[in-house]
């Protein structure tokens, strides 16, 4: 097997089980850990992983975000129900921004009921999703495609949410500190934070599982948000900080 195709193994593998070590992942594709360890040196270079002692791992760390693709298979039905929630903040006309988050991407299959409507979004997966979709007018915003978050970001993008103005605005964030929201990544954040700008209602997605994960930088206080949306009570510690600093907390519930 060539190297390109045995990194894109690697990956494979490590989306379905987060992690591996160099002895599992040198048996597997028959090579020495030499050539496995020169492997993860050049896939976490172009930040598709993290090293981590004796293997790699996809899993999310302070200064690393998951693949997509990763992130997709975590939380699904809670995730479900926070888009459920989401979409019935929406309004027919009303113009609504939807960033690269999996969760926030979720509200694209309930939109049809909605319409007409007009959505703005970087996230590939909605792009794909909504295209052609009738009573949808979908404003696709341009930049550079980013594998990793299947989504499209820097310059252009960001130019193009300065222009633009919303009704609403559904983002999602990696982590949430305290009364604070974190995200790995500064081009991500700098985008996410134009979409809150362009926005007169916001509000901030989250699974339970973003609750105290720990993040590099920072992204913005949750008062920022008409409400924090999520699928299951966070600790009874983190519910007392949101409710002492007045920030609306709903907590979607299982079906």
């Amino acid at each position: 097997m060539k190297a390109e195709g045995r990194r894109q193994g690697i990956l494979d593998l490590l989306m379905e089980a987060g992690t591996a070590t160099v002895e599992e992942l040198s048996a597997h594709f028959d090579v020495s850990r030499m050539t496995i360890h020169r492997d993860l040196d050049q896939l976490e270079q172009e930040g598709l992983l993290r090293k981590v002692r004796g293997g790699a791992s996809v899993q999310s760390s302070g200064q690393f975000e998951s693949d997509f693709r990763y992130r997709q298979r975590l939380a699904g039905p809670e995730k479900q129900r926070i888009a459920v929630a989401a979409a019935s903040l929406v309004e027919p006309g009303q113009t609504i921004i939807v960033d690269d988050s999996s969760t926030a991407g979720g509200i694209a299959a309930h939109l049809a009921d909605i319409r007409p409507l007009t959505v703005i979004t970087n996230n590939l997966g909605v792009i794909q999703e909504l295209s052609g979709a009738a009573g949808i007018t979908l404003i696709a915003l341009g930049g550079q495609y980013s594998k990793k978050f299947h989504g499209f970001f820097g310059l252009v993008t960001d130019e193009a949410l300065r222009s633009l103005r919303a009704d609403v605005a559904f983002v999602s964030t990696s982590s949430i500190h305290g009364v604070r929201a974190f995200h790995q990544d500064q081009e991500v954040v700098q985008t996410k934070r134009l979409m809150l700008a362009a926005a007169e209602r916001k509000y901030l997605l989250a699974d339970h599982g973003k609750f105290g994960r720990p993040a590099l930088h920072f992204f913005a206080g949750l008062d920022r948000f008409d409400a924090v949306l999520t699928g299951e009570e966070p600790p009874a510690p983190m519910r007392k900080a949101l409710h002492e600093a007045g920030i609306k907390l709903t907590v979607t519930g299982k079906a």
